[in-house]
């Protein structure tokens, strides 16, 4: 009589246990390919934001100004972000704003939700479409999201913004130290400090609420920050403020500078040398910022 053969049951669970070690093993290897395909994405996009506006200030002899904002009165507040879109391939939808007017009014709401990909980190899990909040007039730097509260409308996000320098916004929002401000008039020799010295525009995660495009909603909690940021703690800081530069990836954040060279700043990048770089003309001596 031929004796069949086959796995006992203890052989069976050691196959088991093996090919169980050996998923638990390759998943994070996956898992750590795709954030290094997603942050190469990311550092690709600020780069391109970075072509966008040296090319804008090719064409115009200055970068586009932080937000434009006629007479001081926060309108119609349409950002450098918006100013660079037919830069961006984007020439169709820039067409069809109607700038003259502000970024909510009716002639313009069609376009609020529009999802700019270029705009868009691929490792930030929040949604591209989020529900803005209204200004509470609340404290806004107490680590807590800002789009808690009542909703204005659903807005497309950007997790990329200006760099304003190291000054709070709302103190001095049109004598930003930075690149970029209200009605602000930069041009590539005003960044005395050296082009690629300077980091013009970073990376800010979705973490304390949502960043746009668009530019200056005044009715929105956190309008300015919505679209720039300050270097006054590093990136991805603890004590997590909206205007911070921060990022889903692991130790650091994307910036570009002024001469489109993409830097990864890590998180504990010293605060001095951090700030330093924010500056467009603060004469300070260049450091390592490793």
């Amino acid at each position: 009589m031929q004796k069949r053969r086959g796995f006992t049951l203890v052989e069976l669970l050691v196959v088991i246990a093996i090919i169980g070690i050996l998923v638990g093993l390759l998943l994070p290897a996956v898992q750590a390919a795709r954030e290094a395909a997603r942050r190469a994405q990311c550092m690709n996009n600020v780069r391109q934001i970075g072509l966008a506006l040296t090319n804008y200030e090719s064409a115009y002899k200055r970068f586009p100004s932080g937000w434009v904002d006629w007479k001081q009165t926060t309108k119609p507040g349409w950002s450098m972000s918006q100013a660079i879109l037919p830069f961006m391939e984007q020439t169709n939808l820039s067409n069809r704003l109607d700038t003259h007017f502000s970024i909510d009014s009716i002639v313009n709401r069609p376009f609020l939700e529009t999802v700019i990909p270029t705009f868009i980190c691929p490792s930030d899990p929040a949604p591209s479409i989020f529900e803005i909040a209204e200004d509470s007039g609340l404290d806004e730097d107490g680590g807590q999201n800002i789009d808690i509260g009542n909703k204005l409308f659903r807005i497309a996000k950007s997790n990329y913004v200006g760099v304003f320098g190291t000054l709070e916004i709302d103190d001095v929002p049109y004598r930003g130290d930075g690149v970029f401000f209200g009605n602000s008039f930069i041009r590539m020799r005003d960044m005395t400090d050296g082009v690629s010295n300077t980091i013009i525009f970073g990376e800010r995660g979705s973490r304390l609420g949502g960043s746009l495009w668009h530019g200056y909603i005044s009715e929105a909690s956190g309008a300015s920050a919505r679209f720039l940021g300050t270097t006054d703690h590093v990136p991805n800081s603890p004590i997590g403020h909206f205007d911070d530069f921060s990022s889903y990836h692991t130790g650091g954040t994307h910036f570009v500078n002024g001469d489109c060279s993409t830097k990864y700043l890590s998180n504990s990048i010293d605060l001095e040398v951090y700030q330093a770089l924010a500056t467009r003309a603060g004469g300070e001596v260049p450091k390592s910022v490793d």
